[in-house]
């Protein structure tokens, strides 16, 4: 068959203008191509794609790790914080508690201080008093005495002085 005069026929494939030399040759050179591309071209294409692609993943995996991570620390923060809260609160009231036990504890030590002041003051008044009934009734003894003796007009003995002011003062007759 003879393909440069195959163009020229007026049916088929010349027809449609087709050169069927150059199709052919066409189609060798893309074949030819199409192999080298595929040898040399496609395959490190391709392996830089799936490695492009595998490291995107990758990405993807680890920046949800990531989101995952994040929302873990934020529960075991909000834990901490809470934990903490509760520890303040609970070390506030502690410490009301131990404040109003030392009040009470400075009230009742100071009732008691003040309840000991107290006695030894009205013992102390006590004292007192008896030392000065007993000075106030030396005093009136002498006054006595010598009231006695300005009426009587005569000095009467201790002994007999002293039993006269003591009926006197008992209130009895002498």
């Amino acid at each position: 068959m003879n393909y440069t005069n195959f163009a020229d026929q007026s049916s088929g494939i010349g027809a449609l203008g087709v050169n069927l030399q150059a199709l052919v040759i066409q189609l060798i050179t893309f074949l030819i191509v199409l192999w080298v591309l595929k040898k040399f071209a496609f395959k490190p294409i391709l392996k830089v794609l799936n490695d492009r692609r595998t490291l995107i993943e990758a990405g993807v995996k680890l920046g949800n790790e990531m989101k995952n991570k994040e929302l873990e620390m934020e529960q075991k923060r909000e834990k901490i914080l809470h934990d903490a809260q509760a520890a303040a609160d609970k070390l506030i009231a502690d410490s009301k508690d131990e404040a109003k036990e030392i009040v009470n504890e400075s009230e009742a030590d100071a009732k008691t201080r003040a309840d000991a002041i107290l006695e030894a003051a009205n013992k102390t008044i006590d004292e007192n008093t008896k030392r000065s009934k007993k000075k106030l009734e030396k005093e009136l003894v002498g006054l006595i005495s010598e009231a006695t003796e300005a009426i009587i007009g005569e000095k009467i003995d201790a002994t007999k002085d002293s039993k006269i002011i003591d009926k006197v003062l008992k209130g009895e007759s002498a």
